[in-house]
């Protein structure tokens, strides 16, 4: 076990070392300017295609889940742990700067996400059993061709193992932490109950995953960002100061103070980029996998609804978490994760700041739970074929319990190996594809690919 921990150690530094982030960060560049910004400047027109997406068009009926929800389950996975303690980490390590790489990783990642919907639903299939799958794997395969088919594979067998430990074993373990030190919960009841809530939801397949996140997506995100701008109100004179460090941070040294032991201008980079990608997961590829599932016709459409996954989860969500924290002193003291963002909460209100952290860690990791089983069930398809979608369903649920009372250190270690090398076959993909993506994208723009009676895009 020790070799193998080593072997782990070895290969995962090196996946989420400079390279990868300089990967991720490359193809997300040459998208965005390959779109010439498209996605920021058509920020509005996303928001607005994602209100009118809540329900699918009458021509619009080729998917199973309606656009918005496909947002929403991808959102699921997204908005997790990653929102409380990812933040809150690259703080600790990288100084308040590294909350402007975060931001800078989340425009560029809008291009990525972006094309990553336009791919997947360019090229999705339908199964036997009439549903419609599709993702990095399918694009891969149908875009590049059955030489590459391999390596569409490589991407299944990564998703289907990391999702056991990123999107499930991971998250019951960190909910069972904050309910036990919070309010005293055995671990073992805590993923019981977690199991019975999830199982309910995930044997139903997508169309029940995707009509929980509907609801349960955004009522957890507002109530966290309400929460924030409450601690914020409480904090309203630090808030100027917070910006401040953001920007100055972002290309100065921050030297040591406190328990804060400083950070060059490279950590800010390093752990606001990494911990961006951690959070949004843009170039991961595994929001496609969500997205091919949207009832439209149009891939460019859903491709604007997708993009703003990445500007809510970080511009947005993360944000909040970097502003409560930051105008608290508590990050100065040394705390790390999510313990840091807890008590940057109760500082400003003693006595609830700290339930409130830990019941949204509790209601972000039970979402990312639901989401990530698609995701790994639609990785295990492609390998396996239809008839192992219930087997998987059935062992993913019985996984949480144990991973809610398991030491998880090499299990983490191994999903987060995994986690990383899903962007390797992705980001050949997009880059691959890229000129689909563009000429898809001027189409549409063109009022040449657009759906009798549809709007123009503007």
């Amino acid at each position: 076990m020790e070799a193998l921990t080593n072997l782990f150690s070895a290969i995962n530094s090196v996946v989420w070392g400079p390279l990868m982030l300089i990967l991720l960060l490359g193809v997300g560049l040459y998208l965005q300017l390959g779109l010439r910004l498209m996605p920021i400047r058509k920020l509005g027109t996303g928001f607005k295609l994602m209100f009118q997406g809540r329900a699918a068009k009458g021509e619009e009926k080729e998917g199973e889940i309606s656009p918005f929800n496909a947002l929403m389950t991808a959102l699921s996975a997204t908005i997790g742990t990653g929102n409380i303690a990812g933040v809150a980490t690259a703080i600790a390590l990288g100084g308040p700067g590294a909350v402007f790489w975060m931001w800078i990783t989340a425009l560029v990642g809008m291009a990525t996400k972006f094309s990553e919907a336009v791919l997947a639903v360019r090229y999705r299939e339908v199964d036997s059993t009439g549903n419609h799958i599709g993702g990095p794997m399918f694009y891969i395969k149908n875009g590049l061709g059955k030489k590459w088919a391999w390596l569409g594979g490589a991407f299944a067998f990564f998703g289907a193992v990391a999702a056991f430990g990123i999107g499930n074993t991971v998250q019951s373990n960190s909910v069972a932490d904050a309910l036990d030190s919070t309010f005293g919960v055995p671990h073992w009841l805590t993923g019981v109950v977690i199991m019975v809530l999830a199982g309910a939801v995930i044997l139903g397949g997508i169309k029940r995953i995707a009509k929980v996140a509907g609801k349960l997506v955004p009522i957890m995100g507002i109530l966290y960002i309400l929460a924030g701008l409450v601690v914020l109100s409480v904090n309203a004179s630090q808030i100027g100061d917070a910006f401040s460090m953001i920007f100055y941070y972002a290309f100065n040294p921050h030297a040591a103070m406190g328990g804060f032991a400083g950070a060059a201008v490279m950590a800010a980079i390093r752990f606001g980029v990494a911990r961006g990608i951690f959070s949004n997961e843009a170039g991961l590829g595994s929001a496609p996998i969500a997205h091919a599932a949207a009832q439209t016709k149009n891939p460019v459409r859903q491709g604007l609804i997708a993009m703003l996954g990445t500007f809510i989860d970080t511009i947005m969500v993360c944000t909040i978490t970097a502003l409560v924290i930051l105008t608290s002193t508590v990050w100065v003291e040394g705390e790390a994760g999510a313990s840091l963002t807890a008590l940057s909460f109760e500082a400003a209100l003693p006595g609830m700041g700290n339930q409130i952290v830990s019941l949204a860690l509790a209601i972000f990791a039970f979402t990312t739970i639901l989401g990530w089983s698609f995701y790994g069930e639609k990785c295990f398809q492609f390998l396996f074929g239809t008839r192992s979608i219930m087997l998987y369903r059935v062992l993913f649920v019985l996984a949480i319990p144990l991973g809610a009372m398991a030491q998880l250190g090499f299990i983490w270690l191994m999903a987060d190996t995994f986690n990383a090398m899903m962007a390797i076959p992705n980001l050949i993909a997009l880059a691959l594809l890229s000129p689909m993506v563009f000429k898809l994208t001027r189409d549409y723009f063109d009022g040449k690919d657009v759906l009798p009676g549809e709007d123009l895009p503007k």
